[in-house]
């Protein structure tokens, strides 16, 4: 799972204090209100997230950016550094580029504030990119789909790319659909799940939380593809990392298990 040597060697090549990681964080999450504070092994779940941000290597500071005073005191408490946010964004890029707008830095990371386990090889993963083409302007990943179930979950977001990585299309649809299947083959095979870790430009985020929501967008609920239909691309890096994102009380049971698991294993 760890990117390959010429990447990492990429991200390395830019000064750290230039890669900011910005985490949005709300309170009233629609599904599991306050999960940004719900306790995993004694830690709330903000700090998890912050802490693993932190350790990517080529990360040089961590923000929260919330629209919630108690989200701002907890991180507070663990030595963290928050920015109280308009409660007014419209989406987690909007309050990441209010956020932006007062950084002196080249690469924004935006971290989801729900996905406690992310690896930090993930976020190295999605950084080199941005760093080996200064022209690129939005890079994240993607991952092979579990299988059948996955392709046709529509919380499962799949991207389909081109011979170059860039993104084609993100959709909730099992895309592509294959008209003439031969038998035996796998419709998920061409396909990825989308993985919800940006980079971005600090420029190009500012000028993205400017443009007005578009049609596709509106349709798919996915604020990717205003990029797409404003003609900005969006370089997709395979990753073989996973992480669980906390929606349901179900997914919160998980991660507990899981970091209850690695404590037992003496593993981080």
């Amino acid at each position: 799972m760890h990117p390959p040597s010429g990447a990492a060697a990429a991200a390395r090549a830019l000064d750290p204090a230039l890669i900011v990681a910005v985490i949005p964080a709300r309170f009233h999450s629609t599904r599991l209100p306050g999960k940004a504070l719900a306790d995993i092994g004694g830690r709330p779940m903000i700090e998890h997230v912050y802490r693993r941000a932190a350790s990517a290597p080529s990360v040089g500071a961590v923000v929260v950016a919330t629209d919630d005073q108690r989200i701002a005191d907890a991180v507070a408490r663990f030595g963290g550094v928050a920015r109280l946010t308009s409660p007014l964004h419209r989406s987690g890029s909007d309050r990441l580029a209010e956020v932006a707008a007062g950084l002196d830095c080249a690469l924004v990371v935006n971290v989801q504030g729900d996905e406690p386990l992310i690896d930090p090889r993930m976020i190295e993963e999605a950084i080199a990119p941005c760093v080996e083409d200064p022209a690129l302007a939005i890079s994240t990943l993607r991952r092979r789909l579990a299988g059948a179930r996955e392709f046709a979950d529509p919380n499962v977001v799949k991207v389909v790319v081109d011979r170059q990585g860039y993104a084609l299309y993100f959709s909730r649809a099992p895309i592509p659909f294959t008209r003439d299947r031969a038998a035996g083959e796998r419709p998920d095979a061409v396909a990825y799940r989308h993985v919800g870790l940006y980079v971005y430009r600090r420029e190009t985020l500012l000028d993205f939380a400017r443009l007005e929501p578009t049609p596709l967008e509106r349709a798919e609920s996915l604020e990717q593809l205003r990029a797409l239909e404003h003609g900005i691309r969006i370089k997709t890096v395979e990753t073989f990392g996973d992480s669980i994102g906390v929606d349901t009380v179900e997914d919160l049971e998980r991660v507990r298990r899981a970091v209850q698991a690695a404590a037992r294993d003496g593993r981080p």
